[in-house]
Order: structure tokens, then C-alpha cells, then sequence
């Protein structure tokens, strides 16, 4: 049977805690999450513990820190299938109580003597036909009694119809001789139990939906949607791995990637709205759809990520933007920012993140506001600091002491200087940025001197021209 399309939408996202939360993995995730809040339905969590030598708390840990990080908020508690081994093996007896499966007494080592002598063929356990008589009183896995002809069909809503020749999958083993489920077996009884509608995830799984749908229809229980999603791979091609960079969903946490920015650049990651780049949460819930995902595997682009990075950096409401912030100081484990420069960045936020692309990139702008006097000039700025511009900068102060503090009066301040110099604003603006921010590169000096006030600017001058 096939799932009730008007059936409320649940989907799951089950990684397993033997590592890092990987960018495919997070962007599954992501998918999973998209297609169940647009449409009023429930996004569940399965931490996959079943590989008990892998399986670590910090690898989940660090699963439900990268997920929250990422803004996916699940329905209930996360569920463990190492904690339902016995309703998984419930399962299997049922299923051998129907004839559906049977009890299998070949050894490991009369299996690997069947494959070697039958190479290229699935195994076909001599106890699948066998008179129950027979049996012995030994310990015993149980295996799916999977029809041997026809074809298995997928009905997948990305790729389409896939067919898998029954006589070319074998009889899997349901329960272990030592009464252990095996991680097919946990899958479909999980999913099912969890109401699971639209199994969505990476198409390396493809093969095993054959195999677990002939366990849905042995059980009598509805088949969901599956829509399995091609794996994303790195600029050259090639199967996405260390070489190519970060592979961690913390990487680009730690590299200052907000997080809205990350969703809408895995959304668009082998998914798409027309000709739609840059969206926003309630967008991308409203337009996610599957037959929007294609066929072939993505390809990860950090300049467009830098781009989609920069565009919601700007649109950023500034506390939201300061909170980025303050979460990126924490994930790279740098010192948190005191009231002081909390204040300053705040007051500098507003053309501070017109120009960044990230966290780094933001705050390396934000220097002049971050530091304390005395400013220190790096070599480059210190050159700006000649004898001649020492004098226009001791002119400039002057003059600002008497300004107005609003941007029209610094500029006039500043360009009457200028022009009794018989110079421009340029000539000006080089031992201002040296004085208050110890750089050549910054943000406008008017847009600093704002932030910083009059007290701060004036001071940091005088520091120059004492």
C-alpha cells in the first residue's frame, strides 16, 4: 500500500552519531525540515545509534548543536532505535508468525562457502523451503522471505520509477542470531511507528529502498514517498571530501557563514525556484517542493555561498546581526565583547554589513570600533602619519571641535581643510583612517567618527597631533 497523500506530512532527518553533522547531511536535513513546516506537518529527529563501536554522545551532541545552530527546530524528542531493539525484533517474530520471514541456522562460515561457490549471486539460505521439522535447536537469524520473482518498484519523487529485479536481491537478515536488529529492519519499523509520510534523503540509499519496501508490504503497512536526493560534490566534480575544503556544518560556523544564509544557500543546493537565488525562511517553506530537485548531483560554489552570505548580512535586522556575531566570537572560541564595543559595533553596524560577506570579513571592518587608545598603526598607516599630514590632521581636529556632530558638518569640516591645502578630501581622509583605526582600509572616516562620537574621534586625533 502507498502512503495517504492526504495524510498530515511527516518527515524525519536520521543521521548517524558517528562523526561531524556533514554539509550533505545538514542539507537533507534541511529539505526534510522545508517540506514538513511548508505544509503544516511535523519534522522528526532518529539519532541512528545502532553502531554501537561508532556511535559516540559527542558525535550526537554534536549533531543537535549543528542542527540548532542551522535553525531546524524538530517536533518531540530525538528517537533512539537502540532503545527499541526489542520492538524491532517484535517485528521479525511477527513477521516469521505470518511466513514472511523464517529462521535461517546457516553459519557464517557455510555462507561464505555458498558465495565462493556461487560468485555474482545473491545467497539463497537452504532453510528459506525447509520443513520446519528440521530445525534445529541451535541459534538462528531470521531472515525476509523477499519475493524470487518480478520487480521491485520505487516510485521515487525525484528520480523517478527505479526498478530492482527480485531475483537479484537476496533474503536479508531481519534479526541477528544474537536477537540484534539489523539497521533495514530499524529503519522501516521506525519510520513506520513515527508515521513517517516522505522519507527524504540521499540517494546512496536508493538500493536500500528496494529492499526495505518488500518489508512495508510484508507487514501490510503503507509505503511512504521516498524522494532520494542526489549527494553534493566539490567545484571539480568529484564526490565532496576533505580535500576540497570544509565538509563540517561547523566548518562554515566557524568560517562566520550566518545561518540564514547557509539555509537559503543549501536550499538552492540542487533545488529550484524558477530563477529565485536569494530567499528568505518563509520563501523557501512556501515555494520547497520535490519535483524542484534534480537529478543530478550539486555542485558546492563558495563564491555563490559568499554572495547569498553577503546579501543576507546586509538585510539583516542589526541586533540579529550583533547576535550573529556574538556567536561566531563564541564558536572560534575568541573572548566575548565588552559593554563598550557591544555599544560601537552597534552604532557601526548599520554600514558595516552593506560590505561583508562574513563574520570575519565584518569584523575586520569593525576594528576601529572593536579597539582602545592608544591606537597602534600597522606599517602601511604609519606612513600616512608624514610630517605634512601630521599638520592637515592637527588642522583637521581643530576644526572638528567645533563642528556640529552629524555627517553633513564633519564632511564640510573636513573639505574646507582640504581646500586651504589645496588638496582633496583623499589627502585628508589618509592620517584620519590612520589615527582611528590604525589602518588604510576602513569603512568611510565619517561613518567611523559617528560611531565612535565626538569624545572618542577627538581623542584618538589628539593622540596624533600631541
Amino acid at each position: 500500500m502507498t502512503a495517504d497523500s492526504t495524510a498530515p506530512v511527516v518527515t524525519r532527518f536520521a543521521p548517524s552519531p558517528t562523526g561531524y553533522l556533514h554539509i550533505g547531511g545538514a542539507r537533507t536535513a534541511l529539505f526534510n525540515w522545508l517540506y514538513a513546516r511548508g505544509r503544516g506537518g511535523r519534522f522528526l529527529l532518529r539519532i541512528e545509534d545502532t553502531d554501537r563501536a561508532r556511535s559516540t554522545p559527542e558525535a550526537t551532541e554534536a549533531i543537535l548543536k549543528g542542527l540548532t545552530w542551522l535553525g531546524l527546530d524538530w517536533d518531540g524528542e530525538p528517537v533512539s532505535p537502540l532503545a527499541r531493539a526489542e520492538r524491532h525484533a517484535e517485528v521479525a517474530r511477527e513477521m516469521m508468525a505470518r511466513g514472511a520471514a523464517y529462521p535461517c541456522f546457516t553459519t557464517p562460515a557455510e555462507i561464505e562457502a555458498w558465495r565462493e561457490a556461487h560468485p555474482n549471486q545473491p545467497f539463497a539460505s537452504p532453510w528459506r523451503d525447509a520443513d520446519p521439522a528440521m530445525r534445529p535447536d541451535a541459534p538462528f537469524a531470521i531472515r525476509l522471505k523477499a519475493p524470487r520473482t518480478g520487480e521491485t518498484v520505487i516510485h521515487d519523487a525525484v528520480q523517478g520509477d527505479v526498478t530492482f529485479r527480485n531475483d537479484q536481491l537476496d533474503d536479508m537478515v531481519l534479526l541477528r542470531s544474537d536477537g540484534t536488529p539489523t539497521y533495514m529492519l530499524a529503519v522501516v519499523v521506525d519510520d513506520h511507528d513515527m508515521g513517517v509520510t516522505h522519507v527524504i534523503r540521499g540517494d546512496d540509499h536508493l538500493t536500500n529502498a528496494a529492499r526495505q519496501v518488500q518489508i512495508y508490504q510484508a507487514m501490510g503497512w503503507d509505503v511512504p514517498v521516498f524522494a532520494h536526493i542526489p549527494l553534493i560534490h566539490g567545484p571539480d566534480g568529484k564526490k565532496l571530501s576533505k580535500r576540497h575544503g570544509a565538509v563540517g556544518l561547523h566548518d562554515y560556523a566557524a568560517m562566520g557563514y550566518p545561518a540564514a544564509a547557509m539555509r537559503n544557500y543549501l536550499a538552492r543546493l540542487g533545488w529550484s525556484h524558477g530563477d529565485d537565488e536569494l530567499f528568505d525562511d518563509a520563501q523557501a517553506r512556501e515555494w520547497f517542493d520535490l519535483p524542484g530537485i534534480g537529478r543530478a548531483p550539486a555542485r558546492l560554489d563558495f563564491k555563490k555561498l559568499e554572495h547569498v552570505s553577503g546579501h543576507h548580512i546586509g538585510a539583516m535586522d542589526d541586533a540579529a546581526l550583533l547576535d550573529e556575531v556574538a556567536g561566531f566570537l563564541a564558536e572560534t572560541g575568541q573572548p566575548t565583547l565588552t559593554e563598550l564595543q557591544h555599544r560601537r559595533l552597534s552604532a557601526a553596524m548599520p554600514f558595516l554589513k552593506q560590505k561583508a560577506k562574513s563574520m570575519p570579513q565584518l569584523l575586520e571592518q569593525a576594528r576601529f570600533a572593536l579597539i582602545g587608545r592608544p591606537v597602534q598603526p600597522d606599517n602601511k598607516a604609519a606612513a600616512a602619519l608624514d610630517p605634512v599630514s601630521l599638520g592637515i590632521l592637527k588642522e583637521l581636529t581643530g576644526a572638528l571641535r567645533d563642528a556640529n556632530w552629524a555627517r553633513d558638518d564633519l564632511e564640510a569640516a573636513a573639505q574646507r581643510v582640504a581646500e586651504a591645502h589645496g588638496t582633496g578630501l583623499g589627502k585628508v581622509a589618509a592620517p584620519v583612517r590612520a589615527a582611528l583605526a590604525g589602518r588604510t582600509s576602513t569603512p568611510s572616516v565619517f561613518d567611523m567618527m559617528l560611531a565612535l562620537g565626538r569624545d572618542e574621534t577627538l581623542a584618538r586625533l589628539a593622540d596624533r597631533t600631541a
